[in-house]
């Protein structure tokens, strides 16, 4: 993985401009600690800072085509192409010769070959963009499931874009402006395709390409979510998936540098680690290396809460018993967790407040630097519950049938009550969830369902385009603050793809949930995790934690900046602090206070204007 900017102006010599290119590349140092690369031409500067993962010494960036000494296209990219291998061997064929073992040239080639079509042909996260000098158009494309980030603002006759929002910042010509509709993104518990909080600023679909050219700027879509008849029966459909799941970790364990796998206890994650496991062994004899985590004294104290039944750390234990990784237990200080240090470079990672989620994010942070010590690559489980229907809500009929994203009662936030009256007013959070649903639920593709059927393709549809967006964006940012790439089996597109099709009576068959994955990992994964009741992510249940978000809090609204009361209503934090400690823990209070101070720091250290 990488981080990738670039800046086109068809009204300038972008060769008068390198030091705010090399400002702009200089941004993306943590996603691409190992090297720096920029290339300018009149209209185009392309900027590259690169985790090297494939092809240590080649593959240097940005990558340029020549054809008798004239670069005839450019490329920046980040990613991983999975399937470069039979790529490089088709275009061997058709009389390309290759100077690099990386998977960046073999991208640059298939365009060069197949012209814009050739995203078609690639299977990978990614996220990049190609100057083609001989026709001066520049193309931005996004991987088909939208794991990897791609953030663009139009400027003038041209556009600045980035791994990013803090790229595009970077140019003196875009400033920190937050309308209602940014700050209705930051707070609502699901995400719109293409919508970004700062004014001006898009993200690239998921599965689309952007082309521009002096005519402006120009999307397609060339990859969704398709409504087709599933006719395999229930066997037969069992063997696909560990057929997919087979070819996937096998093109997911490829890479020149340390792989591991981030391992739960739970079915998603340990399916991942059983499965790339047994290939490494076959492969080169080694096993797999496995991390978990936990937090201090969490094990000994684990009380059972409304989303987690049991703590992870005895499965974790009895999984590295029977197929014996490499395992290591990360064990997280709740003290680290509130730390300023760690909580500001969360929300600079994020380049915002999206804080939904609470703890989870400094969690993150921290494991996932634990981890980078030893490994460079990680596979993890998520977005097996999206796809195989794993959460709690999926099963019960008083969440599927709300009028809304179905995960609301357990997800949505309350930061609204501790916002400023005039500005809760004005974001009219209901309205904009109900317009938002209304348009999700358009883009579900049906075939003829009815019933419960129908409703829960729609939700199956909503939970891959509203919500696990979240989750990916949370994953990569996280993970890309300390130069780790997390790979994402699940999110294979055609295995998303099949599973979708398959009907909620079939994902259900057994009465449980993740029925067809359950069946599927049967033979790899031990009795009491496939037993194991869904568990999300752990959360911390130290009261000092909840007491370290109360201290800064008070510190907040004890002399509020102009901007801190402008922003929130001081009177509902006060009422919300004479709370008793431990009364917020249990439900979304505390993380709403965690998303306020996330949300108060960002807005002073960023110099937000809101508008």
């Amino acid at each position: 993985m990488c981080g990738i900017v670039g800046w086109v102006d068809y009204e300038r010599d972008l060769g008068e401009q390198k030091p705010i290119v090399e400002a702009m590349t200089s941004t993306m140092a943590l996603r691409g600690p190992d090297a720096q690369g920029i290339w300018i031409d009149r209209h185009a500067a392309l900027g590259h800072r690169r985790l090297s993962v494939i092809d240590l010494e080649g593959g240097v960036q940005p990558m340029q085509a020549t054809e008798e000494g004239k670069t005839v296209a450019c490329l920046t990219y980040s990613g991983e192409v999975y399937n470069f291998v039979s790529l490089r061997e088709e275009l061997v064929k058709r009389g390309h010769r290759f100077t690099t073992r990386s998977d960046t040239e073999v991208v640059l080639r298939s365009y060069l070959e197949w012209g814009e079509s050739f995203v078609d042909r690639l299977v990978g996260i990614y996220a990049f963009a190609i100057w083609d000098s001989r026709k001066k158009e520049l193309l931005l494309v996004r991987d088909r499931v939208g794991v990897k980030p791609l953030f663009y603002h139009p400027l003038g006759r041209g556009v600045l874009f980035g791994s990013e929002p803090k790229a595009i910042l970077a140019h003196p010509d875009v400033h920190p402006r937050v309308g209602l509709d940014g700050l209705r993104h930051l707070i609502s518990a699901f995400r719109m395709p293409g919508d970004a909080a700062y004014e001006g600023m898009h993200e690239v679909k998921p599965g689309h390409v952007l082309r521009v050219s002096r005519n402006g700027i120009e999307q397609r879509c060339y990859w969704k979510l398709e409504g087709h008849e599933h006719t395999d029966s229930l066997d037969v459909t069992i063997e696909t998936i560990r057929g997919h799941f087979d070819r996937i970790m096998r093109e997911q364990t490829v890479a020149d540098v340390p792989v591991c796998s981030l391992l739960s206890g739970g079915l998603d994650s340990s399916f991942v680690t059983a499965t790339a496991d047994r290939i490494l062994r076959q492969r080169n004899g080694n096993a797999m290396h496995s991390y978990s985590v936990d937090f201090a004294d969490h094990g000994k104290g684990f009380v059972k809460d409304a989303y987690r039944d049991t703590a992870d750390t005895p499965f974790v234990r009895e999984f590295v018993k029977q197929v014996k990784t490499r395992h290591t237990e990360v064990v997280l200080n709740n003290r680290d967790l509130a730390n300023m240090e760690v909580r500001r470079a969360v929300v600079d990672a994020l380049d915002s407040a999206w804080f939904v989620g609470g703890d989870l994010f400094p969690s993150l942070y921290l494991l996932f630097k634990a981890v980078r010590e030893t490994s460079t690559v990680a596979l993890s489980g998520e977005a097996a519950d999206e796809v195989f229907g794993g959460y709690r809500w999926f099963h019960t009929p008083e969440t599927v049938n709300l009028d809304t994203f179905p995960w609301m009662r357990h997800a949505s936030s309350r930061l609204e009550t501790l916002l400023s009256p005039d500005l809760s007013k004005e974001l009219r959070l209901k309205e904009y969830e109900a317009d938002c649903y209304a348009s999700a639920l358009r883009a579900v593709p049906h075939v003829g369902q009815t019933g419960l059927e129908k409703r829960m393709r729609e939700v199956c549809h909503l939970h891959l385009a509203n919500w696990l967006p979240i989750l990916l964006d949370r994953k990569d940012r996280m993970s890309m603050a300390v130069g780790l790439e997390v790979r994402v089996p699940f999110c294979d597109h055609e295995l998303m793809q099949y599973v979708f099709n398959t009907p909620w009576s079939m994902k259900t068959f057994d009465g449980r949930e993740k029925s067809l994955l359950r069946a599927a990992a049967g033979d790899v994964v031990p009795e009491a995790i496939l037993r194991r009741v869904k568990s999300p992510y752990p959360a911390t249940q130290d009261p000092a934690y909840e007491q370290a978000l109360r201290d800064g809090m008070a510190r907040m609204i004890s002399e509020p900046s102009p901007r801190t009361a402008q922003t929130f209503n001081v009177d509902a934090i006060r009422e919300m602090l004479d709370e008793p400690l431990g009364e917020v823990s249990i439900g979304w209070e505390r993380r709403d206070m965690d998303h306020a101070l996330a949300m108060s720091d960002w807005l002073e250290r960023y110099d937000v204007e809101l508008v």
